[in-house]
């Protein structure tokens, strides 16, 4: 799934007063050190950190990391001063959670099985310990201790001590011995799910053979592999006479980027079906995992004094209750009904035009297909023709332009040093103030290959925090994606929506880079979930622009700029369907919000939800047998959270309307940005932060939660125009 913020939900739910997870301070000159050395040629570790030189490394870094927590423990129950608390205790979060976060990195993109192992085998043991620190009340006297001295604090203290008050005790803290034990068990049960399931998608993927190969088109058979299975040319022979042949077809391994490759090209209706149910199949066992883990959180939440997981998760953010979610998303729902409805029908209407009157209703394994000829006839575009001007180098070069025009800021590639990196094609940057020197450090991991996490995603290593009035320390993320096409790296072209994906994640590394906190607990993409994924949404317009796309997007054997008309025709495609696409959000935030619920006396499978949901919200029918709910990993990392994209869109849309689109490329609107927003992190409160930047408009009050105003993203559709 695209977009996801390594933020995943045992970190979040598990590591309440933990904060951003982050490299030890006193270790933090070894990440300078690993600079130096990439410079001079000498030997690091992983990421830079000097104990991650081989799998076993894990071990000590675990070890290393107890121990100076343990001296921190120490240290804040003798209850210093409360501005002596708060640093200390976040430097037992960055301490700790260099583990968790290298941990995470290297569990789902290192190729080697023996550093994967050891990072499994940290990230419990570095859990374990995570209990003890959350169930301890010296630190929770001590903290206390903090906010209620808060005029002795600065803001950010005084933010600092209250949040992490507050999740200690969504840690369940105040609870008696046996409920507080009872909520360790379930979240170390939880977090197995978790791991469970997303270890399954990555093993399951399943497949679908093809017979004969002619029914695959050939822009696809990059992506597949040759199967074979024996037929017999002639049946009227005796036995023993039959001429037996091979006859090759193609397996089709149904991950999420094939089975999205296939249903869009793929013009065998049949192949199109058989790819959909599987692809929407598997994998099986991640039925009974999705069971437990909404019983496991259902019950967690109400041990800690919520209704429902739904309430627990999101009393926290800006929205306050699922009641106010619900109340948000049927009000855009019923919004873009109306023109969902027509985009359907003219999908319909056009495949009746194709395939004649008895082509049978439109299904769901349809949708790409036809959606994608109806783009191509009505603008007249070719994805091959597209994708020729954004060569990924060329791409990289455009983020760079970017990043300079708007922050004045540039990425500079910095030699890798040995045993730094965990793939020969992973790319280190670092993005450079000409006033300020180095901003942070960011790793580029952007092309597929077998074992590795199957989407796109940011993850942070290490978060930015200052360590003193000269010191600061500086953010180190990591940037992976999934881009296929080529045997050499180097040529690999991108589509577009893979560039919009691109700037996506590119929108969180930049939060995370730009951030400037006191405390790493709100380092960049630390602030309340339905506020994280609104940098994302808004650098996505930026790969739409055409006065930000002719800064780089060039043909790859011509050089040729792309031209305007061509963009303009992407944009206009970009729109034939976006009710649809909108739609398609609404549906998967309602299963979130639906699975994490108050739980009925008499429970439903999650199949029969999702369809019933699926009739609900969309105007495309639930096919039976498929359970695409196992796919979802934002369940996990955003359990009763998904809605945020949804409010990210409408943050997004209002941004760029009232702040970039007059001139996206001026250091005035990037000033604007990174002052106002981007450099904050989860400092300052969500709705100042966005009223700070636009003004009013930006935010309406709903049942005693917070909601985007839809102006913006209705001007964008246009709707209420004719369609």
């Amino acid at each position: 799934m695209r977009h996801l913020i390594r933020r995943t939900a045992q970190t979040l739910r598990l590591y309440r007063f933990l904060g951003s997870r982050n490299a030890n301070p006193l270790r933090s000159q070894l990440y300078y050190t690993s600079v130096v050395a990439s410079q001079t040629g000498a030997s690091s570790g992983l990421y830079g950190f000097d104990h991650l030189k081989c799998p076993k490394g894990f071990q000590r870094f675990v070890d290393d990391a107890i121990e100076r927590s343990g001296e921190l423990v120490a240290y804040i129950s003798g209850l210093p001063s409360s501005a002596e608390i708060i640093r200390a205790m976040d430097e037992i979060s960055d301490t700790v959670c260099s583990v968790v976060d290298s941990a995470e990195l290297c569990r789902h993109t290192h190729p080697d099985r023996e550093f994967i192992e050891e990072a499994n085998k940290a990230s419990m043991r570095i859990n374990e310990y995570l209990h003890y620190l959350n169930t301890n009340h010296s630190l929770y006297d001590a903290i206390r201790k903090a906010e209620q001295e808060k005029h002795l604090l600065t803001e950010e203290a005084q933010r600092a001590a209250h949040y992490l008050r507050v999740d200690f005790e969504r840690g369940g803290i105040h609870l008696s011995a046996d409920k507080l034990d009872r909520v360790n068990q379930l979240n170390i049960e939880i977090a197995q799910l978790c791991r469970e399931f997303n270890e399954n998608i990555i093993v399951d993927p399943g497949s679908v053979d093809i017979f004969p190969s002619s029914r695959i088109p050939k822009s696809l058979h990059h992506l597949l592999k040759p199967s074979y299975h024996s037929s017999s040319v002639s049946t009227k022979a005796p036995l023993l006479h039959r001429d037996t042949r091979k006859e090759k077809g193609f397996r089709i391994t149904t991950d999420p980027h094939s089975v999205s490759s296939v249903l869009q090209l793929a013009a065998d209706d049949e192949v199109r079906k058989m790819v959909y149910v599987q692809g929407n199949s598997v994998p099986h066992a991640n039925l009974g995992i999705l069971d437990k883990l909404i019983a496991a959180r259902h019950e967690l939440a109400q041990i800690m004094g919520s209704r429902s997981y739904a309430e627990f998760a999101v009393k926290p953010n800006m929205a306050s209750s699922p009641a106010v979610v619900m109340s948000f998303l049927n009000e855009i729902s019923k919004m873009i009904r109306p023109r969902a409805d027509e985009e359907f029908k003219k999908i319909r209407d056009f495949k009746i035009e194709k395939c004649g009157i008895k082509c049978g209703d439109l299904e769901p394994w349809d949708e790409a297909y036809y959606t994608s000829l109806m783009k191509s006839s009505t603008y007249d575009l070719d994805s091959a023709v597209v994708a020729s001007y954004f060569p990924l180098p060329q791409c990289i070069e455009g983020l760079k332009v970017l990043v300079e025009s708007l922050f004045g800021a540039t990425f500079r590639s910095i030699p890798l040093a040995s045993g730094e990196s965990w793939h020969e094609d992973v790319l280190k940057l670092s993005l450079h103030h000409p006033e300020e020197g180095d901003l942070g450090y960011l790793y580029l991991d952007l092309y597929s290959r077998k074992g590795k996490y199957p989407g796109c995603a940011h993850f942070a290593i290490k978060g930015g925090r200052r360590i003193s009035e000269t010191e600061y320390q500086l953010p180190v993320v990591a940037l992976v994606c999934n881009f296929s096409g080529s045997c050499n790296p180097s040529s690999v072209r991108l589509n577009h929506w893979e560039l919009e994906t691109l700037f996506h994640e590119f929108g969180h590394a930049l939060h995370s880079l730009l951030s400037r906190t006191d405390y790493q607990h709100f380092s960049g993409t630390r602030v309340v979930l339905d506020l994280a994924e609104t940098p994302s949404n808004l650098f996505e317009y930026f790969a739409w622009d055409y006065r930000v796309l002719k800064t780089f997007a060039r043909h790859y054997s011509t050089g040729e700029i792309i031209p305007e008309k061509l963009v303009e025709s992407m944009q206009g495609a970009r729109k034939m369907f976006a009710a649809t696409e909108l739609q398609r959000q609404i549906f998967y935030a309602s299963i979130d919000q639906t699975l994490f619920a108050e739980q009925p006396s008499l429970p439903r499978d999650t199949s029969s939800i999702v369809a019933d949901l699926k009739n609900q919200y969309t105007s495309w029918k639930h096919v039976e047998g498929t359970h695409w709910q196992t796919r979802f990993s934002h369940l996990l990392n955003y359990g009763a959270g998904y809605y945020s994209y949804l409010y990210a869109k409408c943050f997004a849309a209002t941004i760029w309307q009232k702040l970039c689109q007059e001139d996206p490329l001026s250091l005035t609107t990037g000033t604007a940005l990174r002052t106002r927003l981007l450099q904050h992190g989860g400092a300052r409160e969500p709705a100042c932060l966005l009223k700070d930047l636009i003004g009013e408009g930006m935010l309406r009050n709903c049942d005693g939660g917070i909601v985007p105003d839809l102006t913006s993203l209705c001007d964008e559709m246009k709707l209420g125009e004719a369609f």
